[in-house]
């Protein structure tokens, strides 16, 4: 963990919620980052990503969307119990964080996020004004309703308000390739920007080193890469 590392709390529903916190060297103002993460939580695939986006100069945030669930429970139990608006609260909440470091240039924030966390990262694209790029990695579920919300992610793209990118595996099947095509020809459509990489040979959650079976290292390093200059050039 670099020395700028730390975790804040906030306190959402009456709900405290951990967040943790990098920033970039310097006194800013910094573009920044809200980063979704995946069913795991905000484990050492979340953190070290939260810190590489330091490493760019971002100031990065990762909410504990899991925080209303019971400490130690299974993470499988815990995304099935996840509401759509809640998540935009949480989602709020972290923007708020970002506020309140005194250090941010509220004009460049942008949503990231992993596996449930690309889902997430495009329903608070969609919702949260503050939000002016999305970065999407694997992101599924994106036709269905999670607990009280009142539409899904995918009829909720003419709500976007910037440009976004997409990082897929031509072998996941949440998002399946057909999936992706789905959403790529909505946002066309809608006239949203953006741009969708593909990477043969990679299953879902690719970018995860924590599961060595899964994880793919050159489709990792590409798609960070990619990332980097995308956002270096839309924030």
């Amino acid at each position: 963990m670099s020395s700028n590392a730390t975790y804040r709390t906030a306190t959402v529903d009456g709900s405290d919620m951990r967040i943790f916190v990098d920033l970039p060297a310097g006194s800013g103002p910094f573009p920044a980052v809200v980063v979704a993460h995946h069913r795991a939580g905000v484990d050492a695939a979340t953190t070290k990503f939260v810190q590489d986006l330091a490493g760019l100069g971002y100031a990065a945030v990762a909410p504990d969307l899991h925080h209303r669930r019971p400490e130690g429970e299974d993470t499988r139990e815990s995304l099935a119990r996840l509401d759509d608006i809640e998540i935009v609260a949480d989602l709020r909440a972290a923007v708020d964080c970002l506020g309140e470091l005194g250090t941010v240039d509220s004009s460049r924030i942008a949503i990231a996020g992993h596996c449930m966390g690309g889902r997430v990262s495009f329903l608070g694209a969609a919702e949260i004004p503050a939000f002016k790029a999305n970065v999407v990695y694997y992101g599924g579920n994106m036709f269905r309703i999670w607990g009280n919300g009142d539409a899904t992610p995918f009829e909720k793209l003419d709500g976007l308000r910037g440009p976004v990118i997409g990082f897929f595996g031509n072998d996941d099947e949440n998002p399946s390739p057909e999936d992706v095509a789905k959403i790529d020809t909505r946002l066309t459509e809608l006239g949203v920007v953006h741009e969708f990489h593909a990477y043969d040979g990679c299953g879902h959650a690719f970018q995860n080193f924590t599961n060595p079976a899964g994880y793919r290292a050159a489709a990792t390093s590409d798609s960070f890469a990619k990332m980097a200059a995308w956002l270096a050039a839309n924030l």
